[in-house]
């Protein structure tokens, strides 16, 4: 199934249920090709006939809505084209990493 997100990006749920979401609005981890970049008014690419990017955010989650662990986040930043494709070939074909991304925190928080 494909979603169109708001004229900045996209979801794929492929057949073994996981879900992609590839995305390039202001506040996502990304470089727009927009003057006014990741600080342009959110409703900005709603307003515009195309809203671009030269680096993108992805994240995926699977069916029950456990977000993927992208290395300590739930999202990987500034992805190029070839690593967008690279990341929703895994998504499609692979189990997602379900730990905890911010789980270091946690180490943190004991310290105190």
């Amino acid at each position: 199934m494909f979603k169109a997100t708001q004229n900045k990006g996209f979801q794929i749920t492929f057949e073994n249920g996981n879900t992609v979401s590839i995305q390039w609005g202001p506040g996502n981890y990304c470089k727009p090709t927009d003057e006014r970049g990741r600080g342009a008014p959110y409703e900005a690419p709603t307003e515009a006939m195309s809203w671009g990017a030269t680096t993108v955010e992805a994240a995926a989650w699977d069916s029950d809505g456990n977000w993927h662990n992208c290395g300590g986040d739930q999202v990987k930043g500034w992805l190029t084209p070839e690593e967008v494709l690279e990341f929703m070939t895994f998504v499609a074909n692979n189990e997602l990493d379900k730990s905890d991304p911010f789980a270091w925190s946690d180490e943190y928080e004991d310290e105190e």
